[in-house]
């Protein structure tokens, strides 16, 4: 095991052969510029392949020969400082932000994998899509317009949750003369200050870890919280305690369905804790969406979001406290007027507007019978 581990941690210093400094450097800045040209989201390196960006959903390669073994390891010491290379000789993986110009940036992972360097980054840009763009409905609008509460996003990841949450922020940014805070590992969006003064932190950079950010909030004076991705105890309570304290909260958190979103809060607690969080659930949420982004049939659209939208309502309050939280479906189901919908009437929706192939449809749905019986009409 020890023989494995020294492999995979070959030092930096020792691994390159025949490239010079610089020459890593220039070879990662050309392949940032293809992605931004291409308007890529992503892009993926690996020795011995030609990079490749990632293109409305697709991996497509760069037309350059296949990266080599030494200049992938002249890349990350040109592009490392020497605490990165440090931490990335010791653990074999690192996270960081790299600036490519004013408006953009891109949020790196620089790793190992059968001792070689491989490359994972994915573009930030200031360029914040409005509710429109991204086939968003207006009552997010009206969501994100709370005074206070908490506003979660749900889904797996790569479902959009980052995009669809800083859409959100923007909107209140466009908006209100409010101080909004965000927490995240790393920055997903570069936001401008409109009418809301707007402060990014991000982990590891700005501050050390979530729960030490989110303890400074209360001296920090927000009147609106992103907290990136809420994926432990302490995260979520002091989410759910900022919330309480007459904040607007967002969060995201990995979840397959608004109404399951609970079950999974609940399994971050200690079981005689978590009547307490019930509680808290009930009195301060404000809405759970749920979204899954789905290909579309439109050659201009590569994908577009089936949503499930949850909101807190005198009812679904009731049944929160009376732990009933697996009956709410049949809530959403009637709370049309509210602007709350389920994923099958949503995917009916995108079917019937020719948006997406029933196909696709049927391959999203956790209830093929039901969503086979609403396409024929059937209520």
């Amino acid at each position: 095991m020890a023989h494995a581990k020294q492999e995979l941690l070959t030092p930096i210093t020792t691994a390159t052969r025949g490239t010079s400094p610089g020459e890593g450097k220039k070879a990662w800045l050309s392949w940032l510029d293809a992605t931004v040209r291409f308007e890529g989201s992503d892009l993926i390196v690996k020795s011995g392949l030609q990079p490749r960006i990632r293109h409305r959903g697709a991996l497509r390669d760069l037309t350059v020969p296949a990266i080599t073994e030494e200049v992938m390891f002249q890349v990350a010491k040109d592009i490392l400082d020497a605490n990165q290379l440090d931490h990335f000789e010791r653990h074999g993986s690192i996270d960081f932000a790299y600036d490519f110009d004013k408006g953009r940036r891109f949020r790196v992972n620089l790793f190992m994998a059968r001792g070689r360097v491989s490359i994972a980054a994915r573009l930030i840009t200031s360029r914040i899509k409005r509710f429109e763009e991204l086939f968003l409905p207006q009552i997010l609008g009206d969501i994100s317009m709370s005074a206070q509460g908490l506003i979660l996003l749900s889904g797996v990841t790569g479902s959009g949750k980052s995009t669809s949450i800083a859409s959100m922020i923007n909107y209140v940014n466009e908006r209100k003369k409010v101080h909004i805070i965000t927490i995240e590992d790393p920055i997903e969006y570069i936001f401008e200050d409109a009418k809301a003064t707007i402060n990014q932190r991000e982990v590891g950079i700005d501050c050390t870890n979530f729960n030490d950010a989110l303890r400074a909030l209360v001296r920090e004076n927000p009147d609106v919280v992103l907290v990136g991705e809420m994926r432990d105890y302490e995260t979520f309570e002091a989410a759910i305690r900022a919330a309480e304290t007459g904040h607007l909260v967002f969060g995201t958190i990995h979840a397959s369905s608004a109404w399951q979103t609970f079950g999974r809060i609940y399994d971050l607690f200690p079981e005689n804790e978590r009547e307490q969080i019930r509680k808290l659930l009930a009195y301060n949420l404000r809405a759970i969406i749920y979204q899954k982004l789905l290909p579309s049939l439109r050659p201009e659209i590569s994908r577009i979001p089936a949503l499930e939208i949850l909101i807190n309502t005198p009812p679904v309050q009731k049944f929160v406290l009376d732990g009933r939280e697996g009956e709410l479906l049949e809530i959403i189901k009637q709370g049309t007027e509210e602007g709350m919908v389920d994923f099958t009437t949503s995917l009916v929706r995108l079917v019937e507007s020719e948006m997406i192939h029933q196909k696709v449809a049927y391959e999203a749905t956790p209830k093929p019978e039901e969503l086979k019986m609403r396409l024929k009409g059937i209520a």
